[in-house]
Formats: C-alpha cells, sequence, structure tokens
C-alpha cells in the first residue's frame, strides 16, 4: 500500500509544550462536520421548546441542513485527492477513446 502524501506529512499544531497531530485530514475534517451537524440539530431542537427563541431554532437548522450539504463535498475531496495521488490519469490526458 503506497503512503498518500495525507499519511506522509501531518497537520502539526503546536500549543506551548504540546503538540496536536492530525494524521488523516479528510477524515478528521469530516469527523468535525459531523459533530457540528448533531450541535447544529440538538441546539435547534431545544431552541423549538420555547416559542421566543423558535427563529433562532429555524437558523440552526438551516446551517445543520448546509453542513449536510458539506458533508459529501469533503468525500468528494478525499476520493479525488487520493486518485490524483495514486497516478490515475486524469480528464483529457489520454489520447485514447
Amino acid at each position: 500500500m503506497t503512503a498518500t502524501p495525507e499519511s506522509r506529512s501531518p497537520l502539526v499544531l503546536t500549543f506551548g509544550h504540546d503538540e496536536l497531530v492530525i494524521r488523516r485530514r479528510y477524515e478528521a475534517l469530516s469527523i468535525v462536520n459531523d459533530i457540528l451537524i448533531a450541535m447544529w440539530f440538538v441546539v435547534g431542537s431545544i431552541l423549538f421548546f420555547f416559542g421566543a427563541t423558535t427563529t433562532a431554532g429555524t437558523w440552526f437548522f438551516l446551517v445543520g441542513s448546509v453542513e449536510l450539504l458539506i458533508r459529501p463535498g469533503i468525500r468528494l475531496t478525499r476520493t479525488v485527492h487520493l486518485r490524483r495521488i495514486q497516478g490515475e490519469p486524469t480528464f483529457g490526458a489520454s489520447t485514447e477513446f
């Protein structure tokens, strides 16, 4: 199995004497996105219990829905990135039909 640049060069964030190392960036981004989706919908659901906060709840549901649209974009970016790294020909690169 060939290592991808994503696995060879982790993202390293330094906080004082500590380092946060993120290896599989697209997977980590997808997990963070899923957590945010859950938070928006939970907060939106709670806000729907009170008439005065229904509008705010609606906005939280809208933000959660937009993040649901982002989710397949993250997966697609990861797939396209991995295919390019593995050396598959890009569209238009081949002269054979």
